[in-house]
């Protein structure tokens, strides 16, 4: 009877071991709120977050990893969450709470080594656009996730609006016909005219650790939304035009970006900008025989062969693709697979995009990417 007792101690032990290995997902675990940690404090997106998703009940904040105690403890006071959440160092944070994933507010430079670090725990990543600051570091990051086997999702504010989605259905549809030109407009007149913060401040406007300035914090837009309506194709040339508009302000990048696209049967043209009078995240997309205009984040302009132009409302994204968390939850939970504007793959290819333009502009000529990579 002693032997029988001890067989079914040791056989449940082990269905609870190989319940719990990391990567696998249980079913009180799907139903639960996902255990995430946050990484960094300095990219201003995390005030957003804070902001509205600090109590979302589909997550639990077990961690933030900030090296800056006093900006650590300013957003605990701002915010009122518990300074024992608090974590010098991401390692420390990884160790001490085992979150499932983690949303990544550092610079973009730091990208590379959280996802490094994330890997060999087995914690999958989604961080704030975009993916890296060069190729070297995406091509890195993307042979990092694959050893880990995690997941690395690039969260865009663009990716939640209804009104993108619906020239990419337009096209799919062939209601449009084949793409020919697409123009997208991204940005807004700086960060220092917006007020960003001084953490933020400090790194947006440093090459090394942003990439650049407006070719990389808005440029990554349009080649993110480019290169999803081309089903994942990669351009055959890239040319980049920046200037400092306002050297005074911001002497080391750019505030100024153009970036043109060539396709065998397309052309997209990418307006990233730190100088325009107001706000604006909108594209204009043309095909053979109609075109679509997203006006803000929920309507579109469309006109279609023998017709007149009209504006309608998008349809609404339907869940788990109308927002950031809900589609996290989604691929770390329910394994659901993350193609699209936030997937690792398109994201790669958004780098290869911003490192040749940034070349491009540099040396005033066109680079033709090679055939693969």
């Amino acid at each position: 009877m002693r032997n029988f007792s001890s067989l079914i101690f040791f056989s449940v032990f082990a269905l609870l071991v190989v319940a719990h290995r990391p990567g696998q997902t249980s079913a009180a675990e799907t139903a639960a709120p996902l255990r995430v940690g946050i990484v960094g404090l300095v990219h201003g997106h995390v005030q957003g977050f804070l902001e509205h998703s600090l109590h979302n009940p589909e997550i639990e904040i077990v961690g933030i990893a900030e090296p800056d105690r006093s900006l650590g403890l300013q957003y605990a006071t701002r915010y009122g969450f518990n300074k024992d959440l608090l974590f010098s160092s991401l390692e420390e944070m990884l160790e001490r709470t085992r979150p499932r994933a983690v949303l990544v507010y550092t610079n973009t430079y730091d990208h590379r080594r959280v996802v490094e670090v994330c890997a060999r725990h087995a914690v999958h990543v989604m961080m704030e656009k975009p993916l890296a600051v060069s190729l070297e570091d995406a091509l890195a990051i993307e042979k990092a996730a694959h050893a880990g086997k995690i997941q690395v999702l690039v969260n865009y504010e663009t990716t939640w609006y209804p009104s993108n989605r619906a020239p990419y259905d337009l096209l799919h549809e062939n209601a449009l016909g084949d793409v020919r030109k697409v123009v997208i407009h991204d940005g807004h007149s700086g960060p220092k005219e917006i007020g960003v913060g001084p953490e933020f401040m400090s790194w947006l406007t440093d090459p090394k650790l942003d990439g650049g300035g407006a070719l990389f914090d808005f440029g990554c837009y349009g080649a993110d939304l480019m290169t999803w309506l081309m089903n994942g194709e990669r351009p055959e040339t890239v040319t980049a035009v920046t200037q400092q508009i306002k050297p005074e302000i911001y002497p080391r990048v750019d505030d100024e970006a153009t970036i043109i696209l060539t396709y065998p049967k397309a052309q997209a043209i990418v307006q990233a900008s730190w100088n325009w009078p107001f706000d604006r995240k909108d594209m204009e997309v043309y095909g053979q025989t109609g075109y679509a205009i997203t006006v803000k984040r929920d309507d579109i302009r469309v006109r279609r062969a023998g017709g007149q132009e009209e504006q309608v409302a998008a349809k609404p994204l339907p869940a788990p693709y109308d927002n950031s968390i809900s589609f996290l939850r989604a691929v770390v939970l329910n394994g659901m697979n993350p193609d699209g504007l936030s997937s690792l793959q398109t994201n790669v290819t958004v780098t290869e995009i911003l490192d040749a333009a940034r070349r491009s502009a540099a040396s005033g000529k066109t680079i033709r990417l090679p055939a693969s990579r």
